[in-house]
């Protein structure tokens, strides 16, 4: 049975663990340091917007990565990252690596704005009421970052709930056949942001594809 367990000296490399400190030093400011008792919203300023919102700034599109709703998002985007991210970094090395994480969450962040700005030029009443509504996690990142896994180790084992196996690839496509089917459904009460989910698997799988015909020898 193939199966990847991290192990040795890099088990938790560079860029993987001051991304871990940097989302929740993040995370921390905003419970703590948020709200009208100090006159500052991390939400408006860091958060996604809409290009058509007035809380839309440009670095948005960079800082929405470490922004987190709650403890369960932090959690299981941070889980994620280390689980897939570790052996990419040791391969990749940290340059390439955080390239490619960057990438996908900015590319995951433009196709949202897209789909948003899509919908507002057709007239849809949903998109319109959620202008100002603040999009955060590094899920796009992440979801780049699993696709680039299961690209490269389709048949190594993973551990759903660190019990059931199950082939990567089949991992990633029922994962992402998911998220697609909630993205085209377009759910008022999803709550979710799914386009960026998908944005960032997109472009984790173009990038890793020209990536392997480049070198090679992953």
């Amino acid at each position: 049975m193939n199966q990847f367990r991290p192990t040795g000296f890099n088990v938790l490399p560079l860029v993987i663990k001051n991304l871990l400190i940097i989302n929740v030093l993040f995370f921390l400011a905003q419970n703590t340091l948020n709200g009208p008792s100090v006159d500052f919203f991390f939400e408006n300023t860091f958060a996604l917007h809409a290009f058509q919102s007035d809380l839309f700034k440009p670095w948005q599109l960079f800082t929405h990565m470490f922004m987190h709703g709650d403890l369960g998002h932090i959690f299981g985007n941070m889980l994620a990252l280390w689980m897939f991210g570790a052996i990419l970094e040791n391969m990749w090395g940290p340059k390439m690596f955080t390239l490619f994480y960057f990438l996908c969450g900015i590319g995951a962040a433009l196709l949202h704005l897209g789909i948003v700005t899509y919908e507002l030029t057709n007239g849809s009443i949903q998109a319109l009421a959620n202008i100002n509504v603040p999009i955060l996690g590094a899920s796009g990142a992440v979801f780049g970052i699993i696709i680039a896994f299961v690209y490269l180790f389709p048949n190594t084992y993973i551990y759903i709930y660190f019990f059931l196996p199950m082939k990567a690839k089949w991992l990633g496509i029922i994962y992402f056949s998911y998220e697609l089917f909630f993205a085209l459904r377009n759910s008022p009460t999803d709550g979710i942001a799914r386009w960026a989910h998908v944005g960032g698997a997109v472009v984790g799988f173009i990038l890793v594809f020209f990536l392997k015909r480049k070198h090679n020898r992953y």
